[in-house]
């Protein structure tokens, strides 16, 4: 119909009766289409109710984010407070960027999870998008305001489009805990020190055995080269390697092999290289290996940063895996990931899930803890000059953490305020003394607080006290207040700690003394 009906056709149009006749097949199909839509759009409306009936209101959070409660809260500061302290020990300084950047600052960065980024609707002719990671918002931080040294820390909200599983602490929503040293610095140092606070804040968490996995790019894309991997499959090869902590090596291979196009051979031979023992010893004197200039320039670095490592006293924590792989496309030498459990330990499978018990064990298995890498090229990316500015960091993977912390303290009371006191009283109508008492405490710094209620009784204040941990009551009665004291109690025993002018000093040292 297009080239007959076209303007420039030299073939002669039919006369209109049958011009209609042969439109005329064309438009009832098109006519039947709609008839269809439409029938389906007046069956949904009836199934919702139609227009008299109000649509029921579904009370949930999207699919992957979550709401947190108190103790879950409680628990999140005491992990937030415990990360930044160990980031604060090593001199670094903090930063915030937008949650959302230019489309173009994410684009091609992150390989074949660049799938998982959120696109924004058109906002006044700027393409935008969630940022994905902390890590390159950061590089163009520096390309823009030209900083060419910073050690830097950031924790914010992230936003994957990733099949959530939430009991193992994958959201697509989450926190990111980022530290990271950028300038022009001796080899290994600073990529060293990154592992020192790997293991420090793992240490301090309490979360159990732990080990580093360490490895480089370019000792994995020698490998690639001398197993025959092609240039252009270097990434996506690398990505499935990078599955081998979730995957059996059958699945890796399979997955290289008929959905990468690599050859069986070339899969192989990278099999031999990650599944072997004593790999740092095996690679140094792998012949194949030594052809490699950027395999041997990585394995001389690898050498540097275990003696650094050593210094750092933190070997008996890290161990040379040529398996670890990284993802993601902008990290260009040293790569790290921690795990919980001893090195070289294989996870026990799940029991069999029982009717009503939560799935504590499933809960606990979350993988990996933290990660990072050295990308030296990423800031240059952005630059106008191409100006590169060295950079290597870590990424704590708190959402993981907070999993295992909170399954830990399900049995647990978690305190989820830090009130000292609780000012309370005995009889009735001392609502106006309790509240100068208070205030009294609040202007001494005290954390304290009082019941809504101008005549509580002194039972319920003690079990409001139970409840929230709160460890002392003030209690104020007539005759107390005739002699110008107060009763300190610990909640916990009964007991009265001491008698003490209200006005004085002394409740207040004796307050601190008691909570501290």
């Amino acid at each position: 119909l297009h080239f007959m009906f076209h303007p420039h056709c030299d073939v002669p149009l039919p006369p209109p009766s049958a011009r209609v006749e042969i439109l005329m097949p064309a438009l009832a199909f098109l006519v039947f289409q709609i008839d269809v839509e439409v029938a389906k759009l007046l069956e949904l409306k009836l199934r919702l109710g139609g227009d008299d009936v109000k649509h029921q209101f579904v009370l949930k959070t999207p699919k992957g984010t979550r709401d947190y409660n108190p103790k879950q809260m409680a628990i999140r500061e005491k992990v937030f407070n415990t990360i930044v302290s160990c980031f604060k020990r090593h001199g670094a300084e903090t930063i915030d960027t937008p949650v959302f950047e230019l489309k173009e600052t994410l684009t091609g960065k992150y390989g074949e999870d660049s799938k998982l980024i959120y696109d924004l609707k058109d906002q006044g002719g700027e393409l935008l998008s969630l940022r994905y990671d902390l890590t390159v918002p950061f590089a163009r931080f520096l390309a823009m305001n030209k900083i060419s040294n910073i050690k830097r820390y950031h924790i914010a909200k992230v936003y994957r489009r990733d099949n959530p599983a939430m009991t193992r602490g994958r959201y697509r929503e989450f926190y990111q805990c980022d530290f990271d040293i950028a300038g022009h610095y001796d080899p290994m140092i600073p990529d060293a020190e990154c592992l020192r606070i790997v293991s420090e804040i793992l240490g301090e968490l309490d979360l159990g055995d732990f080990h580093i996995k360490v490895n480089d790019r370019r000792i994995l894309d020698g490998m690639f080269a001398v197993c025959g991997v092609p240039d252009d499959k270097f990434r996506t090869i690398c990505s499935t390697v990078d599955k081998l902590d979730k995957m059996c090596w059958e699945d890796v291979k399979n997955e290289m092999v008929k959905e990468k196009g690599l050859s069986e051979e070339a899969a192989d031979m990278i099999g031999q290289y990650v599944r072997g023992m004593d790999l740092a010893v095996r690679l140094l004197e792998d012949p194949k290996m030594s052809q490699s200039k950027q395999a041997c320039a990585g394995l001389s670095d690898m050498k540097q940063l275990f003696s650094y490592l050593e210094l750092f006293q933190v070997t008996d924590k890290v161990v040379f895996d040529l398996s670890l792989a990284r993802g993601l496309d902008y990290y260009t030498g040293v790569i790290y990931e921690a795990m919980l459990g001893p090195a070289g330990a294989t996870p026990p499978p799940p029991p069999p899930p029982q009717a009503g018990a939560p799935k504590a064990e499933e809960s606990l298995s979350v993988g990996s803890v933290a990660g990072g890498g050295r990308y030296d090229g990423l800031v240059g990316m952005f630059d106008p000059k191409g100006r590169a500015v060295p950079c290597v960091g870590v990424s704590i993977g708190v959402e993981r953490i907070f999993s295992i912390l909170e399954q830990k303290a399900e049995a647990e009371k978690v305190r989820t305020t830090e009130v000292q006191v609780l000012v309370a009283s005995a009889q009735k109508n001392l609502l106006e003394e309790r509240l100068r008492l208070v205030t009294e405490l609040w202007n001494a710094g005290i954390k304290a607080e009082s019941m809504f209620k101008k005549n509580p009784k002194l039972l319920s204040q003690l079990q409001h006290c139970e409840e929230s941990g709160i460890p002392l009551v003030a209690i104020l009665g007539e005759q107390e207040l005739k002699n110008g004291m107060v009763k300190l109690r610990t909640v916990a025993t009964r007991e009265e700690v001491r008698d003490s002018y209200i006005k004085s000093l002394h409740l207040i040292y004796a307050i601190h003394f008691f909570t501290s």
